[in-house]
């Protein structure tokens, strides 16, 4: 995209949430997410915690100094968009290089919408014998078109049924750095 056009689109998009209401947000989700960990009986090692590329790059620097603690960081990439706005199958670029056998792994994400990704990373955790799988987005789109029973443990804020962007989410591999929610208008 050109600069032009990139200019453009945020001229017609709508901010949904400004930087001060997304850091708010993540502090109660954080609050919640410590208190769960707290809780865990079988928590012996450092939570594993797993960032999904490229998207939940901004969400985990944001959330993780957030976390009272002690956790590891690794990430994962799995995508469905590919730099569009429509997805396809899941292409699996990086797999996680720590051993997930009896550990308990957070998958943090940007955007849980019909749930594909997500899935498929659970159960992916699933299948290298995590001992718990927990999943956090930034965002939940609200909408009827959900794909998977599954839904995220934690999520910060919720949105309308419309294409998001900033904050970590992209529009055609672009904007992720906004330090606000926009959506497209319609």
């Amino acid at each position: 995209m050109h600069l032009n056009d990139i200019n453009d689109l945020l001229k017609q998009a709508d901010q949904i949430y400004n930087k001060e209401q997304i850091l708010t947000a993540l502090k109660k989700q954080a609050d919640v997410i410590n208190q769960h960990l707290n809780t865990l009986p079988d928590l012996i090692q450092p939570p594993l915690i797993l960032p999904v590329m490229n998207g939940g790059l901004i969400y985990a620097g944001q959330l993780l100094p957030l976390l009272t603690i002690p956790v590891e960081v690794d990430y994962i990439h799995a995508t469905r968009y590919r730099n569009t706005t429509t997805g396809f199958e899941l292409d699996w670029k990086v797999y996680p290089q720590q051993d997930l056998k009896g550990r308990v792994v957070i998958i943090l994400d940007d955007i849980f919408d019909e749930g594909l990704t997500l899935q498929a990373i659970v159960e992916y955790c699933q299948s290298q014998q995590a001992g718990n799988v927990l999943s956090s987005v930034l965002v939940t789109k609200n909408h009827p078109r959900r794909e998977v029973s599954i839904a995220p443990d934690f999520s910060a804020l919720e949105v309308a049924d419309r294409y998001v962007f900033g904050f970590g989410m992209d529009y055609k591999g672009q904007l992720r750095n906004l330090d606000g929610i926009y959506a497209l208008n319609n």
